[in-house]
This record gives C-alpha cells, structure tokens and sequence, in this order.
C-alpha cells in the first residue's frame, strides 16, 4: 500500500545519516511534491517544516531540512502546489492546506508510534495554525511566522497587491480571510505551542508573536515562548545555534511530558 506516495526519486545530496528523496503524493487529485530527509536508522521522530514565502522564494532546502535532523529524526518539507514541479495553484491558506493535513496523515499512518512535530516558518507559521489542531502531532514550533492574515495585510504594504490577488481584501472578501484566522479555531485542548522570535524580524513584525501568545493566554492552550531580541527574521549563525537547541530542548520536552504549565516564557 502506497498510502499516497505515487513516486520517489533520490537527490544527490551527501548525508551522513540520511539519505534525501524528492517524493511526489497524491492530494485533491494533484501530484504534489516535497522534499523527504529519511534516516538510516529506525525512525523515532518525525519533523514537518513549513516553508516560507510563494515560488521560489523561501523554497524547500536541503539546509533547511538538516537543521532539525539526528540519526534517528525524519524530517519533510512539502513543496505547496502550484511550486516546484507540484500541480495546481498556491491559494496562500486556501485549499493549499491540504498539502499540509494529507503529508501528516501519510507519515503518521507510516510511522503510527513516533511524535510528530510541526514546525511553520514565516508564511508557514499561518499554515501550520491553520491545520496543526486537527492533526496527530504532538506540538506546533511559530518560527518568525504570521500568526495573524489581517496583521499580514496591515504590516506588509509590499505584499497587498498579492493578498488581494490571491486572497482578496479584507472588507471586499471577508468570508475569505475569516476561513484564514486560524486564532479562531484554537482550542485549550490543542497541542503545545512553541513560539521563536526575533526582535529585530523586519519581515514578520515580532508583535505577530506577542498578539499569539496574548489570544493562547486567554484560549488557555499551552506554550511557551523563545525571543531573541536582538535577531531579525533568521538569527545570525551564533545564535541560530541557540534558537535550534531550545527548538530540540522542546521537543524532547513535549515526548517525556515536561511541558507543564499553562505558560513558560524563555
């Protein structure tokens, strides 16, 4: 049984514990690819990374891949259709989200027993809000992501002409964004929220951490938060080191059960 997958193909990428596949799936009836980092040994953990930004900008990487990977981690990116070979059209938020909820689904059906996290880069972060609760994953890392579309659209005046494009505006298709506030379907019952920041993000302002962290306050939904004030939108290689590191401290956290309170801010 395929559960999905119709094609795999090898990338010459030089690993010492993986090896790298480009795999194609099936999603609506699309063949949409993503990048798959497979581990030589058993797999324990299973990490799914949320790109940013449309097109080629903030695409799938290797690099990217490897941050979160040990021996025994199996980390995928997928690619969102309408990108890098995938069929269909990038709806930012719309039915794009399915990319998201049918990967989990194939990996927790492949591999029933390990903890899955997500973790939503930038434009990611929304796209991880928008379907982590609903899914069999243990917890949900925001990293420099849009917690918020009306915030999206207020912030970044260069993006507009495409919001309006692909979303449409705010007044004019409110039934559009509304199905886009993913604040709203948060529950105190949904999985652990790990927050990473940068003070200095001028691409994602860090107030899209501190309005998330204000609304899973009064929801009730655990979380934590990791700010780095001094760091824009990707930390300087220093203390990239430290934003991995409490990425990973917190996974390990949520599997042996030591996220405790309702809230715990580093």
């Amino acid at each position: 049984m395929n559960l999905g997958i119709i094609n795999k193909k090898r990338m010459p990428v030089d690993a010492k514990h993986h090896i790298f596949e480009e795999i194609t799936y099936q999603v609506d009836g699309l063949k949409v690819r993503g990048l798959l980092m497979l581990p030589n040994e058993n797999v324990k953990r299973i990490v799914v990374y949320l790109r940013g930004g449309k097109g080629q900008v903030g695409k799938v990487r290797t690099g990217r891949l490897m941050q979160f990977a040990d021996a025994e981690t199996l980390v995928f990116g997928p690619y969102y259709r309408g990108n890098n070979g995938s069929e269909g059209k990038d709806e930012f938020y719309g039915a794009d989200l399915h990319d998201v909820t049918e990967a989990v689904r194939i990996l927790h059906q492949l591999y029933p027993d390990c903890a899955i996290h997500m973790v939503g880069f930038s434009r990611g972060g929304l796209q991880g809000l928008l379907t982590f609760q609903d899914l069999p994953v243990s917890s949900y890392i925001i990293w420099g992501g849009v917690s918020d579309i009306y915030l999206m659209y207020e912030e970044r005046i260069d993006l507009r002409g495409m919001l309006k494009r692909m979303v449409g505006h705010p007044r004019k298709q409110a039934d559009a964004y509304h199905e886009r506030d993913a604040i709203a379907q948060i529950t105190a019952s949904s999985p652990p929220i790990l927050i990473v920041h940068g003070g200095q993000d001028q691409q994602v302002g860090i107030h899209n951490a501190y309005y998330l962290a204000d609304q899973l306050d009064k929801i009730g939904t655990t979380y934590r938060t990791f700010y780095q004030m001094e760091e824009g939108h990707v930390p300087r290689p220093f203390a990239l080191t430290n934003t991995l590191s409490c990425v990973k401290q917190w996974m390990m956290d949520v599997e042996t059960g030591n996220i405790k309170s309702h809230k715990s801010s580093k």
